[in-house]
């Protein structure tokens, strides 16, 4: 992917990635994205919300009343942001400390996805990105919450990754100091399932959930 005026890395450009397998995998990986506009009162806003990928589209949802869709329905680009934590980096001088990390910044202005099936489709797919196959297992959304949802699509076809791994970067002076440092690894785990109080008697939770795998 031709990086842009936007999407180009400057600091630290050797950490730049413009490969689209990379970005996919990035976004795939993240549970959670930030949208970042400017709403239609001129102040900034930035959203967390869920996100699914599905091929060279990234679908959004939320609420019709957002600041979100009101802005974007006035013309307002966006910038969705994902960020995923690695390891904390210590380096011997407080300067070069850091984290190793995996982000991904997509600009564009999205579409409000209207085509029923589309928004379906879009709906399944953020669904099954956060727990891969509760689509089957789920009632599927009404024509009332269909219309309490609002479903945006967003093309990414302007956006970069930016990625730190590695140990520190110490100055050379510094590295005979007697200080450890080193990479503390950070890894995202999930928890044995806590059932709902009011769940029947008899019910087991699924596969998907008690060996969670996205």
């Amino acid at each position: 992917m031709e990086p842009t005026k936007r999407t180009e890395v400057h600091r630290l450009p050797e950490r730049g990635v413009y490969g689209i397998d990379a970005i996919n995998a990035v976004l795939d990986e993240a549970l959670i994205c930030h949208v970042g506009f400017v709403a239609e009162a001129g102040y900034p806003v930035v959203i967390p919300t869920i996100h699914a990928r599905s091929g060279t589209t990234l679908y959004l949802h939320g609420s019709p009343a957002s600041r979100m869709l009101r802005s974007i329905k006035a013309g307002a680009d966006v910038c969705v942001t994902v960020t995923l934590i690695d390891g904390l980096v210590l380096a011997r001088a407080v300067f070069h400390h850091s984290m190793n990390y995996r982000s991904v910044m997509v600009f564009g202005n999205p579409r409000e996805v209207t085509d029923p099936d589309e928004k379906m489709r879009a709906l399944e797919a953020i669904t099954e990105h956060v727990a891969h196959g509760r689509w089957a297992d789920a009632r599927h959304p009404n024509e009332i919450e269909l219309k309490g949802t609002t479903v945006l699509a967003l093309n990414i076809d302007e956006s970069s990754a930016k990625v730190r791994t590695g140990p520190p970067a110490d100055e050379n002076e510094d590295y005979d100091l007697p200080i450890w440092a080193g990479v503390v690894p950070v890894a995202t785990a999930f928890g044995s399932p806590v059932d709902d109080p009011v769940l029947p008697d008899g019910l087991e939770p699924p596969g998907y959930v008690t060996d969670y795998r996205r």
